[in-house]
């Protein structure tokens, strides 16, 4: 299959028509790759909309583009049949139960997948924007194997992942967005480890570049990229794929998924089959 993983620039909109074309120009931009990942909070941009007060202001902002949810997800349905793949649309806020959730919404060519709920709160999030977690994982079954997600900081936390590893997840999907380039690494580190540990692939997509109206993504650091464990099967360093810091643009890999079962079972090592020896540590 073909992957494609974006570093995204967050852009300013006067209609939502210009979002549209931004969206739909970076689809078809992504020439034919079946599975298209997109940020965390690259939805945010959408807060334009609503003139310059609207988006200077954290709370605003988010009524803002949850406003548009249902337009968003109409885009992307259309351009996921359109073009017979499948779209990990970037992450923004749900009001469901008062505060909301940060959701990242899965297409395919046929209809909505599925979507994951971001589950561990940054110091940010929790503290300054109030966005709230909402536990539990999810486990999507699509045509190109069993996908799991995890949003940004959650990548950071091995025991999230490692549940996704037993539910036996090939494609691990990581959106992220991350003002530093400290932050930036704790996500990278953590998806190559999550790569490492789970022998699976996981994909990367950052938001990059400044946005100067917008204090919650007033600076974006990192790089896309693709992970594959460095186990004999896939390349030495674990990068399968990546692109320039802070360049906008796609990130995009070939890799036959049977290679994560073959992982697996045949490795130089097998950190997928050994976890278990890892939970029982004994002091002496």
């Amino acid at each position: 299959m073909k992957i494609a993983a974006a570093a995204y620039p967050i852009d300013w909109f006067e209609t939502f028509a210009e979002y549209e074309a931004k969206i739909t120009k970076w689809v078809a931009a992504a020439d034919g790759a079946d599975l298209l990942v997109f940020p965390e909070y690259g939805a945010m941009e959408l807060a334009s909309l609503g003139g310059r007060d609207v988006a200077g202001d954290l709370e605003a902002s988010l009524h803002e583009v949850a406003r548009h949810a249902e337009a968003v997800a109409a885009l992307h349905l259309k351009l996921a049949a359109q073009h017979g793949c499948h779209i990990l649309a970037a992450s923004g806020p749900v009001f469901e139960a008062g505060r909301p959730f940060n959701r990242a919404v899965l297409y395919g060519p046929d209809g909505v997948i599925g979507h994951q709920d971001k589950q561990i709160m940054t110091r940010f999030e929790r503290e300054t924007w109030d966005v709230t977690g909402n536990p539990g994982l999810r486990v999507f079954d699509t045509a190109l194997g069993r996908i799991g997600i995890l949003i940004c900081y959650d990548s950071e936390f091995p025991l999230l992942g490692r549940v996704l590893a037993e539910a036996g997840v090939d494609l691990i999907l990581v959106p992220s967005c991350t003002d530093a380039v400290a932050g930036f690494t704790r996500v990278r580190i953590g998806s190559m480890a999550r790569a490492l540990e789970s022998q699976c692939v996981v994909i990367h997509s950052p938001t990059v570049g400044d946005c100067d109206w917008m204090p919650a993504l007033d600076e974006n650091r990192g790089r896309a990229a693709i992970y594959g464990p460095p186990d004999g099967f896939w390349p030495e360093t674990g990068i399968i794929a990546e692109g320039e810091m802070d360049q906008p643009g796609w990130v995009m890999a070939r890799i036959d998924i049977a290679r994560v079962a073959q992982s697996r079972r045949d490795g130089a090592v097998l950190p997928f089959a050994h976890w278990p020896e890892s939970q029982k540590p004994v002091l002496i």
